[in-house]
């Protein structure tokens, strides 16, 4: 692989991981924060899945920093070693971690009766969207380790 493409991929992997820091630490915060503002019902809420938000970037960011290692090994033509196949292993358990994240809230959004503004739609709408970062997450590992058999 080329150098500069090599430092193109670096740069956006570098933007990624302070634009998630900045998520981290500023937007999950605050967003959580308005959220409980608007409807303080969901205070009892509000920390559980900040941490849980927080968790699941970070596991973005330990998937992001395995890449940027990996790119390293293809710069020194090294990729196919078994040390490369640690930082594949990193990948595959970031997204597993991730997963299993998005399924906790799935099942904590499924069995707690939590209250919701107006028709409710918001619960539904965060039951969705976990459950689809289950089924993604679910797929990806399954796929990376079948791919790792092959």
């Amino acid at each position: 692989m080329h150098s500069l493409l090599v430092g193109i991929l670096r740069i956006g992997i570098a933007a990624a991981v302070l634009f998630g820091l900045f998520a981290q630490a500023v937007i999950i915060p605050t967003t959580a924060a308005d959220e409980v503002d608007l409807f303080p019902p969901y205070e009892p809420y509000a920390l559980p899945y900040v941490i849980a938000s927080i968790l699941g970037v970070a596991c973005v960011q330990v998937a992001l920093g395995a890449i940027w290692m990996l790119l390293a090994k293809v710069e020194r033509d090294a990729i196919f070693t078994r040390a490369a196949f640690r930082w594949v292993d990193l990948i595959i358990g970031a997204a597993v971690v991730a997963t299993l994240i998005a399924l906790g809230a799935a099942v904590h959004l499924t069995l707690d009766t939590i209250p919701s503004p107006d028709d409710g739609m918001a619960v539904e709408g965060a039951l969705l969207a976990a459950l689809a970062c289950v089924a993604a997450g679910a797929a990806f590992s399954m796929r990376t380790e079948l791919a790792e058999v092959i």
